[in-house]
């Protein structure tokens, strides 16, 4: 196949493009670098089925020649771009998530939009079923990306019914592991920053709050199988596995 990953350069886009050039496919990488390096595919140089476009997908998206997947990752998700970058944020969810079903429609390509647990807000069940629709509020600092992420996946589900688009929707959670910006804002690389940096380890809260992991690697085979998959899905798939993040008793 001929892969289209949009935000391939970017920490989960990178190590997707390894995967699918690992597996024999054609990728074509792109990302705007707003969050994304060039040093996560830069071991990809010289490689004859690997192409990088330097392009912002909320803009008009053009690739020449066949596409059979489109793959559509692009997104800033940490927390501290919330606040730093959220009309960006919520462009990409919107007119990104358009341009790139539109070109999966025009190309015949099979479409797998990387959603969000924050589709779900601040829940009020956990662990969160697929028929749970969530608990958002649309104008808080969150807001920006939780109803980008929820617009990506009604347009997508628009696109399904009214064009036929051949459309896949995952929703990731608490994802961790290589390339991963120390900067990020979540737990893992927080812990990890502060460990380097010879910090006490901080852990917001009374410590009972619970985080769902899922190692790249993981995600990734996800990523594949659900794009894979002989036929299209609407329903989403979620993964989580809860670890709790206990502070030690002082008492």
């Amino acid at each position: 196949m001929r892969v289209l990953v949009t935000g391939g350069a970017g920490f989960i886009g990178s190590h997707l493009c390894d995967r699918l050039l690992a597996d024999g496919h054609d990728v074509v990488a792109m990302d705007n670098l707003i969050t994304g390096s060039t040093d996560n595919i830069a071991h990809l140089a010289g490689n004859r089925r690997f192409l990088f476009v330097e392009h912002n997908v909320t803009n008009y998206i053009y690739v020449a020649g066949d596409v059979d997947a489109v793959m559509h990752l692009a997104s800033p998700a940490s927390p501290v771009d919330f606040s730093r970058i959220p009309i960006q944020i919520l462009k990409v969810g919107s007119l990104g998530t358009h341009n790139a079903l539109g070109l999966a429609l025009a190309k015949g390509a099979r479409f797998l939009l990387a959603s969000t647990s924050e589709v779900y807000g601040d829940p009020l069940v956990h662990p969160q079923p697929e028929s749970y629709w969530g608990n958002v509020n649309p104008i808080g600092v969150r807001g920006v990306y939780d109803e980008a992420k929820r617009f990506a996946e009604a347009i997508t589900m628009a696109y399904h019914r009214i064009h036929g688009v051949d459309t896949r929707i995952i929703r990731i959670f608490n994802t961790y592991g290589p390339r991963m910006r120390l900067d990020d804002g979540r737990v893992v690389p927080n812990f990890i920053g502060q460990a380097l940096r010879r910090e006490p380890i901080t852990v917001y809260g009374d410590g009972s709050q619970t985080r769902s992991f899922c190692f790249v690697s993981d995600l990734v085979d996800g990523c594949c199988s659900r794009t894979s998959a002989s036929r299209s899905t609407w329903a989403t798939r979620s993964r989580q596995a809860f670890s709790p993040l206990r502070r030690p008793s002082t008492g």
